[in-house]
């Protein structure tokens, strides 16, 4: 089939790698030449801090513009970036396997969060990470303002200017910088944020009606098909479906991590107040009936309920 399919991403480097891997996957299964065409968000261009941003949509905004004005066919988020209320015109159409969900270390000569010195200082722009880390060490110094790419982060430990930053292990991993790595934080002691690791390919609700461009389009959601992962899907749906059931924006102090094992699907999901002081947190698991993508979506969203009603009885949304 002759044709191009336009994937729109930001314009980072990690942005890039990341939509440039999956667009490869889009485009053998559509039998489509590929076309990148790379959309600046608020996210890039500001300097202010994701809280004091709103946090909620400030990448994805653009992207989403793009799509519903037809400039792009399909665009490529990070899912924990994507806010959760439903965008008109809008669907989720595809979320790949997922990466390394956990947060990183990346510290002056290879430290670990317990070998770090009282009074260091740690970079981190995420209210989340900040939570955790005031309340896994009070002692250290938070610097609240960091912003800018993985190099960027990465720079200000070189340099000296602070002894350590938190990052995701997706990005570092899909940029190749594993060994900047000084420690991985396990997921029960550290959990993240809602649909981290994870991509969200997101189409318009009409994809396969424009006449113009109705068999590209119809090729797309066949490949969109091809790229979905169920366990990962039904896995960032309870962990998103906690963060709309708090009412949460995606920048919120709100840890989430879901997994499928053993025909079950289990989630932690834990609230924190912003100085680390306290953390509410529920866990759930619900058995499920098969492994067929409905099964899952429909597992996902029981134990997310559960949990989000858990969560709201003791308090959640005082901390959130």
């Amino acid at each position: 089939m002759a044709g191009t399919l336009r994937v729109g991403t930001r314009g980072s480097a990690l942005a890039l790698a990341q939509t440039q891997q999956i667009a490869k996957a889009l485009g053998r299964a559509a039998g489509l030449e590929i076309e990148l065409v790379t959309v600046t968000t608020q996210g890039d261009t500001s300097t202010a801090n994701l809280a004091s941003l709103g946090g909620t949509g400030v990448f994805a905004s653009a992207l989403r513009e793009a799509l519903v004005a037809g400039e792009v066919d399909v665009v490529v988020h990070s899912l924990k970036d994507l806010p959760t209320a439903p965008y008109p015109g809008l669907k989720i159409g595809a979320i790949p396997k997922r990466a390394d969900a956990r947060d990183v270390l990346v510290a002056r000569d290879g430290l670990t969060l317990a070998e770090l010195p009282a009074g260091a200082v740690v970079g981190t722009g995420s209210p989340r990470r900040i939570a955790e880390l005031r309340a896994a060490r009070p002692d250290l110094e938070v610097a609240p303002d960091l912003r800018g790419n993985i190099d960027t982060r990465m720079g200000k430990v070189a340099a000296g200017e602070l002894d350590a930053v938190i990052l995701a292990a997706a990005g570092i991993d899909r940029l190749g910088k594993a060994d900047a790595v000084s420690e991985r934080f396990a997921l029960a002691d550290w959990p993240t944020a809602p649909g981290q690791g994870a991509l969200a390919l997101e189409v318009r609700t009409d994809a396969a009606s424009d006449g113009s461009r109705a068999d590209v389009r119809r090729a797309l959601l066949k490949a969109l098909d091809a790229v979905d992962h169920a366990t990962t899907h039904a896995n960032v749906v309870a962990e998103r479906a906690v963060l709309a059931g708090l009412e949460a924006g995606c920048a919120a102090p709100v840890a989430t991590s879901a997994i499928v094992d053993d025909g079950m699907l289990f989630l932690t999901a834990s609230v924190y107040a912003l100085d680390g002081s306290r953390k509410l947190t529920a866990n759930h698991a619900t058995v499920l009936d098969s492994t067929s993508k409905f099964d899952l979506l429909a597992g996902a969203d029981e134990v997310a309920q559960r949990a989000v009603d858990e969560l709201l009885a003791a308090g959640a949304k005082e901390l959130a």
